[in-house]
């Protein structure tokens, strides 16, 4: 044993052993890589499955059809009227509609303001009280006036009026039903969903004259067609990459898919085949919605409050008319009405590859810690490297033995270097700090100003590092090569931490800025090479966190033939962080972009030969 443990001591000093972290970080950058690209084979996706038995979905015969046709075309003859009108014309006319339907009926006032635009508006909602309810639970319908490309809600908003008309005459339900009637797709619902659970902001958003309970699920229509529809179109991304319970999306596809036989699609992907390029397609479709945290419905406001809310969109050309979608709403709301308590027995964690197959989030995680972990391997071979002698100096033919290094001068393989801290704690937290500077311009600049704005700062963080560079050579002390160590462990030791939290919450985020920041394991000072230090200058630039925003706005994204364009994207951005709530820019500008000025200030680095004086462990 005794001689075991001198083996293990004599091998935690071999400087072989600092030779392998790049490989073990290489390594797991490749697996968790290749770990996600096997997800969509059936060895590692599961057929989904309902859990909680409570729903029923598709166990009850749905009655809405008939002379109810009837009405929605009257009510979409009036609503069809009001196409051009303001938002108090059309939410009065609502309004006259839901009282005469016997509703209670109440309004909301809201004002966004938004890189120099205000966003402004009226909400108008009618409740339905449960018959057999005692108004703590309640099930929220939701029309926006537009979605959220701007176009006309033409068949939705008069079918939420037939199906306000047909729950009436129902005696069944035991929990409130609310009509929503929005005049967009994002800011219409937030308001009302803040001021519904009162964390809004009063100066902005006004209170609900009328509540109900506690809301147990919401369904969103986007239905701007006026033709018969072939499919149904589930829409599921939340804020900030939260989704809602799993149960939710399989009863919505057993309802439609099951019950009505019509076709069911999720992440745009209208024809799927089920193969392995369908799967893997939709999967990282929905990676990229999940990862930039954007709000894709008038769904995506609740699921922050724990509101499992999903947006059906009719789509395609077929037999299926709008009584079959009231179907589809019906049969889901009699689903929900069934529940006892919340929906929790299924996933909140989970990537869906077909409207039948899903990936929970013990399988899939392990690819973005993976990524992450990488980070800070390097960060503690860099620490304990740091405290070490220079190995090509200490293996040489001069110095046989530790008495024979002291003698000559060179440094005592067995003798700890003492770590000059404060410098690279200073260089590491101002970057971190320096990241305020983006997060605070792009979200308060005018829209007009945000395009040059990014310019001017894609310019001067491109500077920033020579000049820090610059300054720590020229400083009264040179900068050494522990203290270069120091630097990139702190970084890489940041960003692992913080990718590794951020793994458990929104997985495609991390995993995304984990791939693009891969690099920065790997570069180190090249003084003695221009080529290496040149060529790692060009990788990094071209994975800056600039360069991929620029370049993704220009890139068609999903289904569009083009691009945004950078303006509409930093307006995007700056939208979901003063309405949503969105963090996403906190993540580019506060985590990834300090990350990538201390690697370039790195690669830029030369370092001074001379090492603090070393003492005893």
């Amino acid at each position: 044993m005794p001689r075991l443990l001198a083996s293990a001591l004599s091998l935690r000093r071999d400087p072989r052993l600092l030779k392998l972290p790049p490989y073990l970080s290489l390594l797991c950058i490749v697996v968790g890589v290749v770990w996600l690209f096997l997800l969509p084979l059936d060895d590692y996706s599961r057929r989904t499955y309902i859990s909680e038995n409570a729903l029923l979905p598709g166990q009850v015969h749905t009655y809405f059809g008939g002379s109810d046709q009837n009405v929605f075309r009257a009510y979409k003859h009036e609503t069809d009227e009001l196409a051009g009108k303001g938002n108090i014309e059309v939410n009065d006319k609502l309004e006259s509609i839901a009282k005469g339907l016997g509703l209670k009926v109440g309004r909301q006032n809201f004002t966004y303001s938004s890189a120099g635009n205000t966003h402004s508006g009226q909400n108008m909602y009618a409740i339905l009280q449960a018959p057999r309810g005692d108004a703590t639970e309640a099930i929220v319908l939701v029309a926006a006036w537009k979605n959220a490309k701007g176009e006309l809600n033409r068949s939705g908003v008069p079918l939420v009026l037939t199906l306000a008309r047909y729950f009436k005459r129902w005696s069944l339900w035991s929990k409130d039903i609310i009509f929503l009637f929005t005049p967009d797709s994002i800011a219409g619902p937030q308001a009302w969903v803040d001021a519904y659970h009162d964390a809004h902001d009063s100066s902005r958003v006004a209170s609900l004259p009328l509540k109900s309970g506690a809301l147990q699920g919401a369904i969103a229509l986007d239905y701007t067609r006026e033709t018969r529809f072939e499919s149904v179109h589930i829409v599921y991304d939340g804020v900030n990459g939260q989704l809602p319970n799993l149960d939710l999306i399989n009863s919505v596809n057993h309802v439609a898919g099951g019950q009505m036989g019509m076709g069911v699609a999720i992440q745009e992907m209208w024809k799927h085949s089920n193969s392995y390029h369908d799967r893997l397609q939709t999967m990282l479709r929905g990676m990229l919605k999940q990862g930039l945290g954007l709000a894709s419905g008038p769904h995506s406001s609740f699921i922050p409050y724990h509101v499992d809310a999903v947006t059906l969109q009719p789509f395609g050309d077929g037999w299926q008319d709008e009584m079959a979608i009231g179907r589809v709403i019906e049969g889901t709301f009699r689903s929900l009405n069934n529940l006892l308590e919340h929906l929790h027995q299924s996933f909140f964690f989970y990537l869906l590859m077909q409207k039948e197959r899903f990936v929970s989030i013990g399988t899939y995680l392990p690819s973005a810690m993976l990524v992450a972990a990488n980070f800070t391997i390097m960060a503690i071979a860099l620490w304990v490297k740091s405290g070490q002698p220079d190995v090509q100096e200490i293996t040489t033919e001069k110095a046989k033995t530790a008495e024979e290094a002291e003698r000559i001068g060179l440094p005592n393989p067995h003798v700890a270097l003492e770590r000059d801290l404060f410098l690279p704690l200073v260089l590491v937290a101002g970057c971190q700090f320096l990241g305020v500077v983006p997060l605070y311009l792009f979200n308060h600049l005018s829209k007009s100003a945000l395009i040059p704005a990014f310019i001017f700062f894609t310019v001067l963080s491109s500077i920033l590092p020579f000049l820090l560079s610059n300054l720590l050579h020229t400083s009264t002390t040179s900068t050494t090569t522990q203290q270069y160590h120091l630097i990139r462990s702190f970084s890489l030791l940041l960003l692992g931490m913080f990718l590794s939290s951020l793994a458990t919450l929104n997985f495609s985020l991390a995993f995304f800025v984990g791939v693009f920041s891969a690099p920065l394991t790997f570069i180190r000072p090249f003084p003695n090479s221009s080529i290496l230090k040149w060529l790692s200058m060009v990788v990094l630039y071209v994975l800056s966190p600039t360069t991929v925003v620029l370049v993704a706005s220009m890139l068609p994204c999903l289904d569009e033939e083009v691009g945004y364009g950078l303006g509409e994207v930093l307006r995007q951005a700056a939208f979901a962080w003063d309405v949503t709530g969105t963090y996403t820019p906190v993540v580019v500008w506060c985590v990834w972009w300090p990350a990538w000025i201390v690697g370039i200030v790195s690669v830029l680095g030369r370092p001074s030969a001379g090492d603090k004086k070393a003492k005893k462990a």
